[in-house]
């Protein structure tokens, strides 16, 4: 028996698009691959389609078959299902044949709608591929079309790159002529300012000519920064000449007008001049300045221009020049006028009046001055100097006038008053009222001023050193005290009147002058040379006062001389109090005397003159030492104020009380010899007697003493006290000029009292009669 080969299925044409298919899977699952969630996914998807049941009639046949055995029926699909083909088989053969034939038909009945699906999927892929095929060639159009537009478009974008390049190029060179012309013009410029310039048509009133002068320095000024230029340094120089030529032809044009508008003003003041006290009274402002100020009005201009160029060192210098020019002519005019008024003020008045009225006179005409050259110059008016020139010969006038007199002048209170005026009034109140326009007379007003305070200080050492310090007194200056009793006299007697007495009267002579001298020359003269006379001053006056002191002493008593000395220092002191400066002054002088020794040494061979490297050379030897000693005059004075004190309370205390000081001398001496025997046991048999049987220490002796004592308190002490009253009119002051002489007084009782209290008895002591400390200092206290 024979079987057919099994039908194998049509191979699948190679096709393009299954290709690119099958690539396009491999790069998708290459650049997006699955997650193991949705790979599991997918799993579950394929076991599901895996267990799918069969159709509903492939699931009959397979089921009646299975039920049949070999019984097999087939059906044709060609004649329907009515027709069905039934075999017998006979032998084994025949079941092959049948069974090769049905399994044919079967395979050939299941694959036909497969093998239909094939086919028209291979027709698919054929279009599909014919449609690549076409895309293909449309992409490679578009590309070639693509590098076409390319090429175009790079063609394009150069030609319009060089477009642009030729437009640039020609703004550039638009730009380097209009350039070129704007730096040329300058240049050719010369030729024209040439030709106006050295026009004669061309001068300095004309309208034209200072535009041209203008455009000149512009000219000057391009070239000078710009050097680099061909032939600029030529250009530069007839450009200067130029300028040069413009300059001169403005000063020539200053100096024209200004002398114009002189001679107008000077022919004003000779058709008026007969009047000559009315022109200087009256018309003086109005004709040497309104009139001047019309006449030269047409200079303001040109001023102003040259004003306004000052930042160019031509401009400053030819400034310089019209102020000057300016200055030459003003002071030509009001010279004469200006000296003939000083001088009538130096005929007519005293110098203090004198002064006074010249400084006030050439303020005021400076000020004028000032206002006229600010209408010409207004850029220039706060500059001091440039009114200098005509400013400082007017003023020197005034200072030549003063000097002559300063020099002779002889009294203080002159020059103090000079220095007020000047200080107060002219360059305190009118200068700092008008400081601008009085500003160049500020350095010969305080020239003036120091001129008389060196002839203000020179005075005053002389009158320190005639009136102070060489005063020789008179009789009547030493009389005291009756001239302190004369002057209470007088008081008592105005004091109904309400009169106050002269209260100088009392005072040394010296110490009067010292106050008076310094109060003047405190405000007048600078503090470090005021320091050095005040210093000067004090310390003669003091001496005075002491001289005066000592012959008040020999004259009335010592006491007078001691109280007479006290109130003067204590005035002096008083006096000077207020003045806020130091009394000291440092003096600085060369030592020369160890240069003995040196000397001795090298003439001895033990030094050498002209050894340099030993202490002993000849450079080290000759220098002397400096000496610095510092004086005060204030402490001084508290010194011996202090030593007066206590040299008069040491006087009165023992006026007083010295028998009771002799008495505790002697008890002193009698223990200090009774306990230097008792340690030697050798006593003397007059000291081994008992203390109150010494024979100056008996109860009489002492009882003596004590009497002696109370009747110097009753009687001396209140001498004492009414000289005091005399003398000092301060009762603080008395009081504690007293407080130490009644603690002395005090202190001798109590001695004494314990000393009666330990040697002698109750009886003794009441035949002694001694009063009570408390007593004692009622009675001292009521004398004051």
């Amino acid at each position: 028996m024979t079987t057919n080969p099994a039908a194998t299925p049509p191979n699948l044409p190679k096709s393009g698009a299954i290709s690119k298919g099958y690539n396009f899977a491999s790069t998708w699952e290459q650049n997006a691959p699955l997650t193991e969630q949705q790979q599991g996914a997918i799993l579950m998807l394929s076991h599901a389609v895996a267990e799918w049941p069969f159709p509903a009639n492939l699931a009959q046949e397979r089921t009646s078959r299975l039920d049949n055995g070999l019984s097999v029926s087939s059906k044709n699909k060609n004649f329907g299902d009515s027709e069905a083909i039934e075999a017998i088989l006979v032998n084994t053969n025949q079941f092959y044949k049948w069974f090769t034939d049905l399994e044919s038909a079967m395979r050939s009945e299941t694959e036909e709608k497969y093998q239909h699906y094939v086919n028209t999927l291979t027709d698919r892929i054929q279009t599909c591929d014919d449609i690549l095929r076409q895309v293909d060639e449309t992409l490679d159009l578009f590309n070639e079309l693509q590098l076409q537009h390319q090429v175009v478009a790079t063609k394009t974008k150069t030609l319009h790159d060089a477009c642009d390049r030729l437009v640039m190029e020609k703004q550039r060179l638009i730009e380097f002529a209009e350039a070129l012309r704007s730096k040329l013009q300058y240049f050719d410029e010369l030729e024209n300012i040439t030709s106006n310039f050295y026009s004669p048509n061309m001068n300095v009133g004309n309208a034209k000519f200072l535009p041209l002068l203008k455009r000149l320095d512009e000219c000057i000024s391009y070239v000078e920064n710009n050097s680099q230029y061909a032939e600029s340094s030529v250009y530069l120089l007839k450009f200067r000449q130029l300028q040069s030529r413009a300059l001169g032809m403005i000063r020539s044009y200053v100096l024209s007008v200004l002398k114009s508008a002189s001679s107008q003003v000077q022919e004003a003041i000779r058709s008026i001049g007969a009047n000559k006290e009315s022109l200087s009274e009256g018309v003086e402002a109005s004709v040497i300045y309104v009139r001047f100020k019309a006449a030269a009005s047409e200079l303001k201009p040109v001023l102003e221009e040259i004003e306004s160029r000052v930042s160019r060192k031509e401009y400053v210098h030819i400034l310089s020049e019209c102020h000057k020019l300016y200055c030459e002519q003003r002071l030509s005019l009001i010279k004469g006028i200006v000296h003939q008024r000083i001088s009538e003020f130096s005929k007519k008045e005293g110098l203090p009046s004198l002064t006074r009225s010249g400084c006030a006179y050439l303020m005021q005409v400076c000020q004028l001055e000032h206002q006229l050259f600010d209408h010409f110059f207004p850029s220039s008016s706060e500059d001091v100097s440039s009114l200098a020139s005509l400013i400082d010969p007017l003023s020197t006038y005034l200072y030549d006038t003063l000097r002559p007199k300063l020099i002779h002048e002889t009294n203080v209170d002159i020059l103090c008053e000079l220095v007020d005026i000047l200080n107060v009034e002219v360059l305190g109140e009118q200068l700092s009222r008008r400081s601008e326009s009085l500003a160049g007379l500020r350095p010969t007003l305080e020239r003036i001023l120091a001129d008389i305070h060196e002839r203000l200080t020179f005075r005053a050492r002389t009158h320190i050193r005639d009136e102070i310090a060489n005063f020789i007194p008179f009789d009547e200056d030493l009389d005291y005290p009756a001239k302190l009793e004369h002057s209470a006299d007088v008081k008592s007697e105005n004091a109904s009147a309400n009169a106050n007495p002269d209260v100088f009267k009392t005072w040394y002579p010296p110490l009067e002058k010292t106050i008076s001298i310094l109060s003047k020359l405190y405000r007048c003269l600078e503090p470090a040379v005021f320091t050095g006379l005040a210093q000067e001053a004090v310390e003669v006056c003091s001496v005075s006062i002491q001289k005066a002191s000592k012959l008040i002493a020999k004259r009335s008593t010592p006491m007078d001389g001691q109280l007479f000395l006290i109130k003067h220092l204590l005035i002096l002191r008083e006096q000077i109090a207020p003045i806020d400066i130091e009394f000291s002054v440092t003096y600085k002088e060369l030592d020369f005397s160890h240069l003995l020794e040196h000397l001795r040494r090298i003439l001895r061979g033990q030094a050498s003159l002209f050894d340099w490297s030993r202490s002993t050379s000849l450079a080290r030897t000759l220098s002397p030492r400096v000496l610095e000693s510092q004086i005060d005059a204030k402490k001084e004075l508290e010194k011996s104020l202090k030593a007066t004190c206590e040299e008069f309370i040491m006087a009165i205390t023992k006026q007083v009380v010295d028998p009771m000081l002799s008495f505790v001398t002697k008890v002193t001496a009698v223990k200090v010899a009774l306990s230097s025997g008792t340690q030697n046991k050798k006593v003397d048999s007059v000291m081994a007697k008992p203390f109150k049987e010494q024979a100056f220490a008996t109860p009489e002796k002492v009882a003596e003493l004590v009497q002696k004592v109370n009747s110097a308190i009753q009687q001396e002490l209140p001498v004492v006290i009414a000289k005091m009253k005399l003398y000092l009119q301060n009762p603080s002051t008395r009081t504690i000029l007293f407080k130490p002489i009644k603690t002395n007084i005090v202190e001798a009782h109590i001695q004494v009292q314990s000393l009666l209290k330990a040697e002698y008895s109750p009886e003794e002591k009441n035949t002694i009669n001694m009063v009570s400390i408390q007593e004692l200092e009622a009675q001292l206290d009521n004398l004051l």
